[in-house]
C-alpha cells in the first residue's frame, strides 16, 4: 500500500548501444524484424523507470490473447533536428515477427511506460512518459493499437511531472493519474482521468497547495476509513518540501488539506519523505521541531527532534510518534512513550555519536542511549567489544546502540530497555 512511486523524473541514462548478440533469442528475432523494416542505422531507447526497463516490451496490447512487441528506437542516420523518438509495433505471423506499424512519439527519452485498461473501457492503453534531452520538459501520451488495421492512434497527450495508473477510489476500475507542475506562478495540479465505454476521457482535477514545479517523493497510503490516498511530497523551496494528500471518491478528486495553509504545517528539509513508520498502512509525515535546550542557539548549532504526524478523521495533523531522524545516515529512532517531552538530543563530535539525554526544568541530565554508525569493520567490532548492540546493517554501514547502566541512583523511569531500542530503531 505504501510503496514509493516514481514518475517522470528518474536516474541517469542507460547506455542504449545494444546489438543483437547481447539480446535474448526472442529479442534477437524482434530486432531483426525491426531492422528489416527500419534499417540498421538505429539506436534502441530504454525507459528510465517503472516495470518496463527494456527497449523491447512483449505484451498483449490489443486483447486478442497473443503478444505483440513494442520497440523504442531512434534513427541515427537523420540530422539532429529530425532524430525523432519512434515506436514500432511488431506482431507474429506463422511464428515469425514482422513490423506492423511505426510512428514517432514525443520527446527524446522514454521516462516510463504503463500498459493498462482505464475506467469502464476494455481498450488496452499504451501509456508513454517522455522527456526532452535535458529532461526538463516532460510529457505523457496514450496510444491505442488496432491490430485489425495495423495502426496505432494517439488518444491523449499532456505535459506532466508524474504519471501512474491505480484504482484510487476503490470502485474496481483503474484511473490514470497525472501531476502537473506549476507554470508561470499557477498552482500545481493533480488530475485523474477515467475512460468511458465510448473512449472519452473524463477529467477530475484538484489544485495543490503551492506553485510546485518538482516532486520529492510520492507514495500511496491509507488516510481514514480505509480510503487510499496519494501522499505528495513536493519541493516547496530551497532545501524544503511539504506534503499534500489527494484521494478520490464519488464526488471526484479531493484534497485532505482544503486550506493551503494547513499544508504549510508539513514543511521540513528535503529528504524527510512521508513514511509508514509503524507498518499499519497509514503514512506518517515527518515534521522537525527544535530539540529541548536548543531554542536560543543559532540554527547552525541546533539539534532537532522529528515529530511523526498522521491525518486524523477531521483531516487534521495529529502527532503519533517522536523520534530522532538522521537523513544522512539513513536511520530513525522512534522514542519510547516514556520519553515524550522528557528527552533531548546532542551530538558527541569526538566519538561521532548521537546521544539521548534526560531533560527536565531546562537542564540536560544523564545519558540514556548512544547510537553510532560504523562505516568500517574495525569501528564496528570495536564498539561491539565495548558492549554496543548491533541494530542492523545497510551496505557498508553498521548501526550500533549503547545503553549506559548504573549512572545514577535516581530512578526517573527513562532508562530504555534493549527491547525499547530494538523496536524503535528503523533503517530507511
Amino acid at each position: 500500500m505504501t510503496a514509493a512511486l516514481t514518475g517522470c523524473t528518474f536516474g541517469s541514462s542507460i547506455d542504449n548501444l545494444m546489438t543483437p548478440p547481447t539480446l535474448s533469442t526472442e529479442h534477437e528475432q524482434i530486432y531483426k524484424a525491426l531492422t528489416d523494416a527500419a534499417g540498421t542505422a538505429i539506436s534502441l531507447k530504454y525507459p528510465k523507470s517503472g516495470k518496463y526497463l527494456s527497449a523491447f516490451i512483449v505484451e498483449d496490447i490489443d486483447g486478442d490473447g497473443g503478444n505483440e512487441a513494442i520497440v523504442f528506437y531512434e534513427k541515427t542516420s537523420l540530422a539532429a533536428p529530425e532524430n525523432t523518438l519512434r515506436i514500432n509495433i511488431l506482431d507474429q505471423s506463422g511464428g515469425k515477427w514482422r513490423s506492423v506499424c511505426d510512428t514517432p512519439t514525443e520527446g527524446a527519452e522514454i521516462e516510463k511506460v504503463l500498459i493498462s485498461k482505464l475506467g469502464t473501457n476494455d481498450r488496452i492503453n499504451l501509456i508513454i512518459g517522455s522527456s526532452l534531452i535535458n529532461r526538463s520538459e516532460k510529457n505523457v501520451a496514450i496510444y491505442s493499437y488496432d491490430s485489425k488495421n495495423g495502426t496505432i492512434e494517439k488518444t491523449f497527450s499532456e505535459a506532466c511531472s508524474f504519471i501512474d495508473v491505480t484504482d484510487l477510489d476503490g470502485d474496481g476500475e483503474t484511473e490514470f493519474l497525472l501531476l502537473a507542475g506549476s507554470a508561470t506562478g499557477s498552482l500545481a495540479v493533480a488530475k485523474s482521468y477515467k475512460l468511458d465505454d465510448e473512449g472519452k476521457y473524463h477529467l477530475y482535477s484538484r489544485e495543490l497547495s503551492g506553485s510546485f514545479t518538482e516532486f520529492d517523493s510520492l507514495s500511496y497510503g491509507e488516510i481514514d476509513n480505509g480510503r487510499k490516498g496519494l501522499y505528495i511530497d513536493a519541493v516547496s523551496g530551497a532545501g524544503s518540501i511539504q506534503t499534500d494528500i489527494v484521494y478520490m471518491d464519488s464526488t471526484g478528486l479531493n484534497k485532505v488539506f482544503a486550506d493551503p495553509k494547513d499544508s504549510l504545517a508539513t514543511v521540513r528539509p528535503a529528504g524527510c519523505s512521508s513514511f509508514d513508520i509503524d507498518g499499519d498502512g497509514i503514512l506518517e509525515i515527518p515534521v522537525q521541531t527544535i530539540s529541548p535546550g536548543y531554542e536560543e542557539l543559532p540554527v547552525s548549532e541546533q539539534m532537532f527532534i522529528t515529530r511523526w504526524d498522521f491525518i486524523n478523521r477531521d483531516n487534521r495533523l495529529e502527532q503519533k510518534y517522536s523520534s530522532y531522524y538522521s537523513v544522512g545516515d539513513g536511520y530513525i529512532f522512534v522514542f519510547p512513550e516514556k520519553w515524550d517531552k522528557k528527552v533531548t538530543v546532542k551530538r558527541d563530535a569526538v566519538n561521532d555519536e548521537i546521544v539521548f539525554c534526560a531533560y527536565s526544568d531546562g537542564k540536560t541530565g544523564r545519558e540514556l542511549l548512544r547510537i553510532f554508525c560504523a562505516e568500517d569493520s574495525a569501528s564496528r567490532e570495536d564498539r561491539i567489544s565495548s558492549g554496543y548492540m548491533l541494530m542492523g546493517t545497510k551496505g557498508d554501514s553498521a548501526y550500533l546502540a549503547y545503553i549506559p547502566y548504573n549512572q545514577t541512583t535516581t530512578d526517573d523511569g527513562l532508562s530504555p530497555t534493549a527491547g525499547d531500542v530494538a523496536v524503535g530503531f528503523k533503517m530507511k
